[in-house]
């Protein structure tokens, strides 16, 4: 019994280190130092690393509390994990992934996005009590906000083999427009995440309430239009997935903020 409680202890902690791994071999493909196989796809590898620690993200702290060996010390090394999982390796996969047009606004734009990212990190680990229903977060969740970047460069492979393959083939400078600003477009959106995982805006944990909650008519709903986004668009529908999740909630918060002045101002008015 002893030798199963201790292995049950030592599970979350190597499946935190396997995050951490995970960015570090992010990192090593992105700047092509990593094994020789990955060839050209190697942008493609690094990302989907970082969605591997995403997996590993989200189940250490499942096992922690499965075999209640929640602690200060796994936090913590969460925390430093998901430093370099993602803060760091999305931020030089963005660079790596822009490169063409390298200059010092994306180099100040990947720097911030690390800074915003241990921001975050901190924040959460010291507002954070351990009788928090994680129902929601405060801010962009680090991973969220990783993986926003990261499906850029899974969904440009899906974009080169569809524009190849469409009516955009026989027009050139068609096709030599979507690829320029689909590449141009990920360090402004790499920014935003960074911004808006130091906002206090509410996010929904997925994860929790999903395996771990009741699922609602409206998770069923989403659900669906997930599923059907994927067919309709496949590779495309990773950044589509991920920019909603990122953006929906401010706009509807700043909905909310100009609708409700709005009202307000009208109700003013007509007294």
């Amino acid at each position: 019994m002893g030798r199963k409680r201790k292995l049950f202890a030592v599970l979350p902690t190597m499946l935190t280190l396997g995050n951490a791994a995970c960015g570090f071999g992010s990192i090593t493909f992105a700047a092509k130092v990593g094994p020789e196989y990955a060839g050209g796809n190697h942008l493609l590898v690094a990302a989907m690393l970082i969605f591997l620690g995403m997996v590993f993200d989200m189940f250490d702290g499942y096992a922690a509390r499965l075999a209640n060996q929640t602690s200060e010390f796994g936090a913590e090394l969460d925390s430093l994990c998901d430093a370099i999982s993602f803060g760091v390796a999305p931020a030089f996969l963005m660079l790596q992934f822009s490169q063409e047009y390298q200059s010092r606004l994306l180099w100040v734009i990947a720097a911030l996005f690390v800074v915003c990212a241990v921001l975050r990190l901190a924040r959460f680990n010291v507002e954070t009590e351990e009788d928090d229903s994680h129902e929601h977060f405060s801010g962009l969740p680090s991973p969220a906000a990783a993986g926003t970047v990261a499906s850029f460069p899974i969904a440009f492979r899906g974009l080169e083999e569809w524009l190849q393959k469409s009516e955009f083939a026989t027009n050139q400078n068609m096709a030599e427009w979507i690829i320029p600003s689909f590449k141009l477009s990920l360090p402004v959106i790499t920014l935003a995440v960074g911004c808006l995982m130091v906002s206090r805006i509410h996010y929904p944990h997925v994860f929790n309430q999903w395996f771990r909650g009741n699922r609602s008519r409206k998770h069923v709903i989403q659900l669906v239009f997930t599923l059907a986004a994927v067919y309709l668009v496949r590779e495309m529908a990773l950044p589509l997935i991920f920019c909603i999740f990122a953006f929906f909630a401010p706009i509807q918060a700043l909905w909310k903020e100009v609708g409700g002045r709005w009202f307000f101002k009208a109700k003013q008015g007509s007294h």
